[in-house]
């Protein structure tokens, strides 16, 4: 895989552009929108300036992967397959929360929980160490922001933006995709620590939106150096993070550029990801089916 292959930062289609999120640009159909996932990265809310070759495809092959293992579970919106890195979907209403699931205590949730605080309104039992898996996942939903920082939700908070009904749905679906996916992923070396759902609606009903199992949605940790109570490898843009810390950057922007190495590596980890977890080579041709 050659590594030095153009990067795309952003598409200019001949199309109504909708928004550029941080990753991706999204254009409007009328009842229908294509997203491309672009090689953008984004680190502690900011838009870095080097873009990763081969990031976006990544991104959107493994989602594509998990959409279909998941479809018996819950719709979703894809509804074709334009290119590698760009999907024809079904327009939803976005619910403005992020479904997150926990099965492993690190990141905020373990900052959380150090300071003696409930992570989302969720009271874990006491002794548990950094990186330890829950005795059972658990759910930490937050907004979604368009900019700044997520604020953490409790599931009372979520029911009172979405109603009962809803929430349970989510919550059940969540949890099924998070524990099938997980089953999965272990078997093929692969610890999903943690990682985020977002769901939209259409006349009514429930679809899972966005994108699914990522990279950039996710916590991926190489099980075979997995080792309870410290920091963890990774197959996911956590390597960046740490880099960004390593350099006592003030995550304000501007965001710094990137050296080359962690660029190359950071590629090479997201097509791991995808070739691990799919058991397809990056090469391969995909398809909507």
């Amino acid at each position: 895989m050659n590594l030095k292959a153009d990067v795309i930062l952003e598409t200019h289609l001949p199309l109504p552009l909708l928004k550029r999120g941080k990753v991706r640009d999204i254009y409007d159909l009328g009842d229908r929108l294509i997203i491309v996932s672009t090689d953008r990265i984004s680190a502690f809310d900011c838009v870095l300036p080097d873009g990763i070759p081969c990031k976006g495809e990544a991104l959107n092959r493994l989602s594509l992967h998990w959409f279909s293992r998941m479809k018996e579970v819950i719709p979703n919106h894809i509804l074709d397959v334009v290119d590698p890195r760009t999907v024809l979907v079904k327009k939803a209403e976005p619910i403005k929360v992020e479904f997150v699931v926990r099965g492993y205590l690190y990141g905020s949730g373990w900052e959380k929980y150090k300071a003696g605080k409930e992570v989302c309104g969720v009271k874990l039992p006491s002794g548990l160490r950094k990186a330890e898996k829950l005795p059972e996942p658990i759910l930490t939903p937050t907004t979604k922001a368009e900019v700044g920082h997520d604020i953490e939700l409790t599931s009372k908070d979520v029911i009172k933006m979405i109603g009962k009904q809803s929430f349970e749905e989510i919550e059940d679906a969540s949890f099924r995709f998070y524990e099938s996916a997980s089953r999965e992923a272990e078997s093929k070396g692969i610890i999903v620590a943690d990682t985020k759902f977002e769901f939209g609606t259409d006349d009514g009903d429930v679809l899972l939106i966005d994108e699914v199992l990522t990279p950039d949605s996710s916590r991926f940790w190489p099980k075979d150096l997995y080792e309870v109570g410290r920091n963890q490898p990774s197959f996911d843009k956590q390597y960046v993070r740490d880099y960004l810390i390593s350099i006592n950057w003030d995550k304000q922007p501007p965001a710094p550029s990137l050296p080359d190495h962690v660029i190359n590596e950071t590629s090479r980890k997201y097509i791991e990801a995808y070739e691990r977890l799919t058991g397809r080579n990056f090469g391969e041709q995909i398809s909507a089916k």
